[in-house]
């Protein structure tokens, strides 16, 4: 149960972003949060692994997503992102057996040069 202070503050844990459910503009559900990417030096969130497709985590897609393409939609309890679940799917992606490829240097370019953002590094 969260507690008022941490629904109060601007601030949130790593383990409550975990699981939160991502919507398109259309306001339906597209996947949900599966793991953040944080900047080991300078600390930021840099990326956001979406789970989408699949059930019960069998057979679904991973897609990381820049940090600055979500927005936090507190009448959803959810994030929102400006694209569709088409153009989502489309998306560079890794399945469940090959986690590490989100850490990879040239998978991180094509997913920045796909969403149009400029790489954080």
């Amino acid at each position: 149960m969260m507690m008022q202070a941490e629904k109060d503050s601007t601030v949130i844990g790593s383990d409550r972003v975990d699981g939160t459910t991502v919507y398109g503009p259309d306001k339906g559900k597209i996947g949900s949060v599966d793991k953040l990417l944080i900047d080991k030096r300078g600390g930021n969130v840099t990326d956001v692994v979406i789970s989408a497709g699949g059930f019960l985590g069998i057979g679904d897609e991973k897609h990381s997503i820049p940090w600055s393409k979500l927005d936090y939609d507190t009448d959803l309890g959810g994030y929102c992102i400006d694209v569709t679940k088409e153009q989502l799917m489309d998306a560079p992606r890794f399945d469940s057996k090959d986690e590490n490829r989100a850490y990879d240097r040239d998978y991180q370019a094509s997913v920045y040069e796909y969403w149009t953002v400029t790489p954080y590094w």
